[in-house]
């Protein structure tokens, strides 16, 4: 049995979180920046970092207390290492590092992508190894091969824009506010079937790899052309409604096609989806219809568990401590970090 303390501090949410390896999830908290942030349009790093310095440790107070425990019961510490902002980061880092020294236990850095991933394992219904994740959110989109913790293979990645990016630029030329997904799939929800018909891109090509650039400047375009038939030179809330309803649906067919590939040539039958963008009702909808067509199942966080948090950082620490992983001394953070390049989980007693 180990408790683990968790803390997410990668770029505009504050995530901390208790996870009892027997017990399983006892309490999590989690602070959003958005509103800080949505002034600006997006995400100013020297804020986020600010905000953690505020917000962090509080937060871990109460979670201690909601989870009815305190800092002696703490047998370990998992932070977020990266990727993600390397100020937000540092922030999160020397706090986990701090504490533990105070409190003579051992830390882990943690990759965030590997918390995304592993995310759905919180679930009382788990998916089982070996299947395809499609890790998707404002700075990931990626497909990968998972065939247990710390074993995986890239399949195919975003060349340019991720998904969640997209979804943030096209909501701001559509006017609406930061994030952008959840604004325009409200907004798509009004919309209408039209002459609109975004390109599906990368898909009429071999391969796994993802491009949204294109479809940003299509709704640019689009934008434009409806502004310039326009009696006023100003977007209609049809349009807008519309061209939402339009782009959503580019980049959720997009997604679908790509990971009913990625389990077609790995021979697998089994898909987790993590990442912001996964809470997308219209993705889980369309996949859920595909994915039935293929036989195949697929697992989400709870929603909760979507966005950046910390119960997937304890949960991902906490597999990897049980087996002895542990960090060297010092504090260091790596803002761009290939999940490729993490250890496998090796049990004691087996090999690599």
């Amino acid at each position: 049995m180990m408790l683990v303390l968790g803390l997410e501090t990668s770029c505009d949410e504050t995530g901390v979180a208790l996870y009892d390896t027997l017990a399983g999830l006892l309490s999590h908290a989690l602070y959003s920046q958005v509103e800080l942030h949505a002034e600006y349009g997006g995400v100013v790093p020297e804020l986020a970092s600010r905000d953690h310095v505020r917000k962090t440790l509080p937060l871990v107070d109460k979670v201690l207390a909601d989870g009815g425990r305190d800092a002696g019961d703490i047998d370990a510490i998992a932070y977020t290492a990266g990727p993600g902002l390397a100020g937000a980061l540092m922030v999160g880092a020397s706090l986990a590092r701090g504490l533990a020294l105070g409190w003579g236990i051992p830390a882990l850095g943690v990759h965030h992508m590997e918390g995304h991933l592993l995310a759905p394992m919180l679930e009382a219904e788990s998916p089982h190894f070996p299947f395809v994740a499609l890790l998707v959110s404002g700075g990931h989109t990626q497909l990968v091969r998972v065939d247990a913790i710390g074993r995986y293979r890239l399949l195919g990645e975003s060349l340019d824009d991720a998904a969640g990016e997209a979804f943030d630029k096209v909501a701001k030329m559509l006017g609406l506010p930061y994030p952008g997904g959840p604004h325009i799939a409200r907004l798509a929800a009004q919309g209408e079937s039209r002459d609109f018909h975004f390109p599906r891109p990368m898909v009429n090509r071999p391969g796994l790899d993802f491009s949204f650039s294109g479809l940003k400047t299509y709704a640019l375009n689009t934008i434009a052309d409806c502004r310039a038939r326009s009696a006023s030179g100003e977007l209609g809330e049809q349009d807008r409604a519309d061209i939402a309803r339009a782009f959503e649906e580019a980049v959720v067919d997009t997604l679908v096609i790509k990971c009913r590939r990625a389990l077609r040539s790995e021979q697998l039958n089994t898909l987790v989806i993590a990442g912001g963008v996964s809470a997308n009702s219209n993705l889980r909808a369309s996949l859920k219809e595909a994915l039935v067509q293929d036989n195949a199942s697929v697992f989400y966080p709870a929603p909760a568990f979507c966005t950046d948090n910390g119960a997937m950082i304890a949960y991902a620490g906490a597999q990897r401590l049980l087996v002895g992983q542990v960090d060297a001394s010092g504090v260091s953070v790596r803002p761009r970090w290939p999940m490729e390049e993490l250890p496998p989980l090796v049990v004691a007693g087996e090999g690599a």
